[in-house]
């Protein structure tokens, strides 16, 4: 129980509002740094050799299986600290979830054994690749049902089993897997030698046009799904407060072209990590605080206060720990990755 005093009557309205913070930022790192990764096999099959096949693999080896403790920890704080948001998703979208998961399960099983196998290699590598772009874009799909929205009653899911697929969702789909191969072509252009970096600039830009083009889609599209997002943004004062979202966005595309067209080593990848940012935080804009839009905000689908503060003194020293040894291996096998990248 919660000692009694003054703050104790705002942990309801203040413990949510951590939660959600906690929760944004375990799924965007996982975004980012798992879609990094995604992207590599997506781009997998189109590699120019096998040498380079060999590079792309060896470039990511050291980081893969680390960058998936952040899906981990957002798909558990959820269920703990909102078991009614994850009581009214996971029936939603229980077979996305679960292509999502066949998808990893065949990458990882495929990266593991790929290096082993020297006759059944293109069996692995097409498990790699199909691995990677099923999970891609099973992600897309959830995040479009999620931005649409669930048929809720009495706060339970009470649609069907294919309601998670419609055209936005499927649009989502090839966009955050088109975001995926942006941020993987960037980061070869950081790890790979001249070849490789020489053929993932073309794909940058190629996929710079067509991220692009998506994110005008859903700018026009998103606000349409809900009445509270197309008043959210369009309202005249709002307008003017919320302008600095799309300008940034739209300087940092030209940014990124710019910076591609000067052959810039590390710039790409921050400017394609912007992006992502900026994107990320126009779908926070347009959705807080529902955590199952359009009508269950995060203090309606939170935990108790008591359970939400017990775990938050497990998470306050365990996210820094995560943060710290995800940097340090960065920085530890950064030199490494690189030099077998050449290799």
């Amino acid at each position: 129980m919660t000692a009694p005093g003054p703050l104790t009557e705002f942990l309801p309205v203040i413990l949510p509002l951590i939660w959600a913070a906690i929760l944004a930022l375990a799924v965007f790192l996982y975004v980012l740094l798992g879609g990094y990764d995604l992207g590599l096999g997506v781009l997998f099959p189109f590699a120019p050799s096998h040498k380079d096949r060999d590079a792309m693999m060896s470039s990511v080896a050291p980081f893969w299986d680390g960058n998936e403790t952040w899906l981990v920890l957002g798909g558990g704080g959820l269920l703990a600290a909102f078991p009614l948001a994850y009581a009214v998703m996971l029936p939603a979208l229980y077979i996305p979830i679960i292509l999502m998961l066949i998808g990893l399960i065949l990458r990882g099983v495929a990266f593991e054994f790929r290096f082993k196998s020297q006759r059944y290699r293109f069996l692995w590598d097409t498990a790699f690749a199909g691995g990677s772009i099923l999970a891609a874009l099973m992600q897309g799909a959830v995040m479009g049902a999620f931005v649409q929205g669930f048929a809720v009653t009495d706060n339970r899911f009470s649609g069907g089993a294919f309601d998670w697929l419609t055209p936005f969702s499927v649009v989502t789909s090839v966009a955050l897997l088109s975001g995926y191969v942006l941020l993987s072509a960037a980061w070869l252009i950081m790890k790979g030698d001249e070849a490789l970096k020489e053929w993932a600039y073309g794909v940058c830009r190629f996929a710079l046009i067509v991220v692009s083009v998506f994110i005008v889609v859903f700018s026009l599209w998103t606000p349409f799904l809900h009445p509270e997002i197309a008043a959210r943004w369009f309202k005249p004062g709002n307008m003017v407060m919320l302008s600095p979202v799309p300008l940034i966005t739209a300087a940092s595309v030209v940014a990124l072209w710019m910076a591609l067209q000067r052959r810039q080593r590390y710039l790409p990848f921050l400017l394609a990590t912007a992006l992502f940012i900026l994107c990320y935080t126009g779908l926070a804009v347009s959705l807080f605080p529902f955590i199952i839009p359009p009508g269950i905000t995060i203090w309606q689908a939170a935990a108790a206060p008591d359970s939400q503060l017990f775990m938050l003194y497990g998470a306050i020293p365990i996210l820094p720990i995560i943060l710290g040894y995800t940097a340090y291996s960065y920085y530890v096998f950064w030199e490494a990755s690189e030099h077998d990248t050449y290799h």
